[in-house]
């Protein structure tokens, strides 16, 4: 079930970002076209994993994945929702808590599941919150690189504009981190 809900969503978004593509190549929009066709390729992931692979998939990240994605390419690209100034800092506050969860999905699967006691809260919240802050500093290395080599201006602000990002990840972050390891403490006792 999961697998289907994966590959109707994900082809739901490649379908419209393709359109979009379609449209602003037709209207000589060549931004909003890039940024279309950067939608398909970031739709076409979840797809491709499910259509290629034999991942189980987590449903909530999937989902999450694709509303950021629209946020971010549609609303904040397209329609101009970066301009609003706070909308890039609400999208790099639910970029980190989206990638605190997608830390605890995959520290779920390493871990051996008769560990029991022997799991920590305290490395169950900073292995979150590590993770979620790594994401945050990958994708500013990936603005840095994009506006040093191809002209872009994907850091607007600058160094602040990093700065606000980077906390904004981090804040996001930490509150599932805490979330993460509090949850870890309450079922530690009941082991």
């Amino acid at each position: 079930m999961n697998r289907k809900l994966v590959i109707s969503l994900s082809l739901v978004y490649v379908l419209f970002m393709g359109a979009l593509s379609i449209y602003y190549y037709t209207a000589d929009e060549t931004f909003k076209s890039l940024v279309s066709i950067g939608g398909v390729v970031c739709g076409a992931i979840p797809l491709s994993l499910a259509l290629f692979t034999k991942l189980q998939f987590n449903l909530p990240i999937i989902i999450s994945y694709l509303i950021f994605l629209f946020g971010s390419q549609f609303l904040g690209s397209i329609l101009g929702w970066y301009g609003l100034g706070w909308w890039d800092t609400f999208l790099h506050l639910l970029s980190g808590s989206l990638l605190a969860f997608t830390g605890i999905a995959l520290y779920e699967r390493l871990v051996y599941r008769n560990a029991g006691k022997e799991i920590s809260p305290w490395f169950v919240f900073l292995f979150t919150l590590s993770f979620s802050a790594l994401g945050g500093v990958i994708w500013e290395i990936y603005e840095f690189s994009s506006d040093q080599l191809f002209g872009m201006t994907l850091q607007g602000g600058g160094n602040k504009d990093t700065m606000i990002d980077l906390i904004a990840d981090t804040i996001g972050g930490l509150i599932i981190a805490v979330w993460a390891g509090v949850r870890t403490k309450i079922k530690l006792k009941k082991i």
